[in-house]
């Protein structure tokens, strides 16, 4: 059963891949460098100061820190405790696929780029709903085209991304769990 699980995960892995052309390679690497997301996290680090004061962004900016910490950690155990090759590692697949990233890790189950991108917009998104109803909306749709650049480039499976998703949006909410524990042990109501 786990074989024909992960033969439909490599037959949908070659259909999105291939959806891909040389035009939109340029838009996808840029979307999957954690840099590009500089101006989002600006944005969403205004609008938290704006509503929570200075208190309250420390501790949503330290609960984001050990939020991704954990995440990125959490992905690293799964990628060498599994050890499942990136589809980019697996020479059957070379000549059926599109390589469009400029490199290419050991293994990839679970995509530590698809956690983190989902576990920051559950998180952020939750932690904003109150003010500005539709950002949830917006930062998941950026968590999915995040995940989604990774098949496009060729490192990850569509089963990567879905459970580095699945795990993300988890500890995400918990974390949000955590952050609103924050709030009110510190008190941090703006006033």
């Amino acid at each position: 059963m786990l074989d024909q699980l992960l033969n439909y995960d490599t037959e949908l892995f070659l259909f999105l891949n291939n959806l891909g052309n040389t035009s939109w390679d340029g838009f996808w690497r840029f979307v999957t460098e954690k840099w590009s997301s500089i101006p989002i996290y600006a944005i969403l680090l205004y609008l938290i100061y704006k509503n929570y004061g200075w208190k309250g962004t420390l501790v949503i900016m330290v609960c984001v820190a050990l939020m991704i910490t954990a995440t990125d950690q959490i992905a690293n155990l799964f990628k060498h405790g599994l050890e499942r090759p990136r589809p980019c590692q697996v020479e059957a697949l070379k000549a059926t696929m599109r390589y469009v990233a400029d490199g290419c890790g050991k293994y990839g189950y679970f995509s530590g780029h698809a956690a983190s991108s989902m576990a920051a917009a559950v998180f952020l998104g939750l932690s904003l709903q109150k003010w500005y109803k539709y950002l949830p909306f917006l930062l998941l749709a950026w968590a999915v085209v995040t995940a989604y650049s990774r098949i496009y480039l060729g490192v990850h499976y569509p089963l990567d991304v879905v459970s580095g998703m699945a795990f993300g949006g988890l500890t995400g909410w918990l974390f949000y769990l955590l952050q609103k524990w924050g709030q009110k042990r510190f008190k941090t109501q703006k006033t």
